[in-house]
Protein backbone atom coordinates (compact mmCIF):
# COMPACT_ATOMS: atom_id res chain seq x y z
CA UNK A 1 0.00 0.00 0.00
CA UNK A 2 2.75 2.75 1.00
CA UNK A 3 4.53 1.66 -2.67
CA UNK A 4 1.09 2.41 -4.21
CA UNK A 5 0.81 6.01 -2.35
CA UNK A 6 4.21 6.85 -3.02
CA UNK A 7 3.57 5.90 -6.92
CA UNK A 8 0.43 7.81 -6.98
CA UNK A 9 1.89 10.61 -5.29
CA UNK A 10 5.43 10.70 -7.56
CA UNK A 11 3.22 10.48 -11.01
CA UNK A 12 0.81 13.38 -9.94
CA UNK A 13 3.34 15.23 -8.84
CA UNK A 14 5.26 14.64 -11.91
CA UNK A 15 1.88 15.57 -14.15
CA UNK A 16 1.41 18.80 -12.31
CA UNK A 17 5.02 20.25 -12.47
CA UNK A 18 4.83 19.24 -16.52
CA UNK A 19 2.11 21.28 -16.84
CA UNK A 20 4.02 24.28 -14.91
CA UNK A 21 6.84 23.52 -17.03
CA UNK A 22 5.11 23.61 -20.66
CA UNK A 23 3.10 27.00 -19.40
CA UNK A 24 6.76 28.99 -19.01
CA UNK A 25 6.71 31.26 -22.01
CA UNK A 26 9.96 31.79 -23.57
CA UNK A 27 12.03 29.65 -21.43
CA UNK A 28 15.39 27.85 -22.95
CA UNK A 29 15.73 24.41 -22.30
CA UNK A 30 18.19 24.75 -19.63
CA UNK A 31 15.87 27.00 -17.72
CA UNK A 32 13.01 24.60 -18.44
CA UNK A 33 14.97 21.64 -16.53
CA UNK A 34 15.90 24.06 -13.85
CA UNK A 35 12.72 25.37 -13.34
CA UNK A 36 11.37 21.62 -13.38
CA UNK A 37 13.56 20.58 -10.90
CA UNK A 38 12.88 23.90 -8.47
CA UNK A 39 9.02 22.83 -8.69
CA UNK A 40 9.57 19.16 -8.15
CA UNK A 41 12.20 20.17 -4.99
CA UNK A 42 9.62 22.31 -3.49
CA UNK A 43 6.77 19.79 -3.82
CA UNK A 44 9.42 17.34 -1.80
CA UNK A 45 9.89 19.85 0.54
CA UNK A 46 6.00 20.18 1.36
CA UNK A 47 5.36 16.35 1.21
CA UNK A 48 8.70 15.25 3.69
CA UNK A 49 7.26 18.40 5.88
CA UNK A 50 3.53 17.07 5.99
CA UNK A 51 4.38 13.53 6.43
CA UNK A 52 6.57 14.31 8.96
CA UNK A 53 4.27 16.03 10.67
CA UNK A 54 1.14 14.22 10.77
CA UNK A 55 3.25 11.04 11.79
CA UNK A 56 4.56 12.44 14.94
CA UNK A 57 1.28 14.26 15.91
CA UNK A 58 -0.43 10.84 15.62
CA UNK A 59 1.85 9.26 17.54
CA UNK A 60 1.74 12.36 20.36
CA UNK A 61 -2.13 11.85 19.85
CA UNK A 62 -2.24 8.58 20.78
CA UNK A 63 0.70 8.16 23.66
CA UNK A 64 -1.05 11.40 25.27
CA UNK A 65 -4.99 9.28 24.96
CA UNK A 66 -2.85 5.73 26.21
CA UNK A 67 -1.81 7.98 29.44
CA UNK A 68 -4.90 9.87 30.01
CA UNK A 69 -6.49 6.54 29.27
CA UNK A 70 -4.01 4.71 32.27
CA UNK A 71 -4.50 7.48 34.76
CA UNK A 72 -7.69 9.83 33.91
CA UNK A 73 -6.25 12.23 36.93
CA UNK A 74 -3.31 13.09 34.90
CA UNK A 75 -4.99 15.13 32.10
CA UNK A 76 -5.15 18.58 33.78
CA UNK A 77 -0.86 17.96 33.61
CA UNK A 78 -0.93 16.79 29.90
CA UNK A 79 -2.57 19.15 28.59
CA UNK A 80 -0.17 21.98 28.27
CA UNK A 81 2.57 19.66 27.07
CA UNK A 82 0.62 18.02 24.65
CA UNK A 83 -0.36 21.14 22.90
CA UNK A 84 3.64 22.40 22.87
CA UNK A 85 4.69 19.50 21.27
CA UNK A 86 2.04 19.64 18.61
CA UNK A 87 2.66 23.03 17.68
CA UNK A 88 6.52 22.45 17.54
CA UNK A 89 5.30 19.47 14.56
CA UNK A 90 3.04 21.70 12.98
CA UNK A 91 5.83 24.93 12.89
CA UNK A 92 7.90 21.66 11.17
CA UNK A 93 5.50 21.22 8.77
CA UNK A 94 5.27 25.22 8.15
CA UNK A 95 8.68 25.74 7.93
CA UNK A 96 8.63 22.92 4.86
CA UNK A 97 5.75 25.10 3.27
CA UNK A 98 8.43 28.42 3.85
CA UNK A 99 10.89 26.20 1.48
CA UNK A 100 9.12 25.69 -0.98
CA UNK A 101 7.64 29.10 -1.17
CA UNK A 102 11.18 30.49 -1.25
CA UNK A 103 12.26 27.76 -3.63
CA UNK A 104 9.54 28.57 -5.85
CA UNK A 105 9.97 32.22 -6.32
CA UNK A 106 13.26 31.45 -7.84
CA UNK A 107 11.91 29.78 -10.86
Amino acid sequence: MKRLFAFAGAFATTVLIRGVAMAAEGAGAGDSNRAVAIAISAGVAVAIAAFGAALGQGRVGASAMESIGRNPNSADRLFLPLVLTLALLEALALYGFVIAIILTGKI
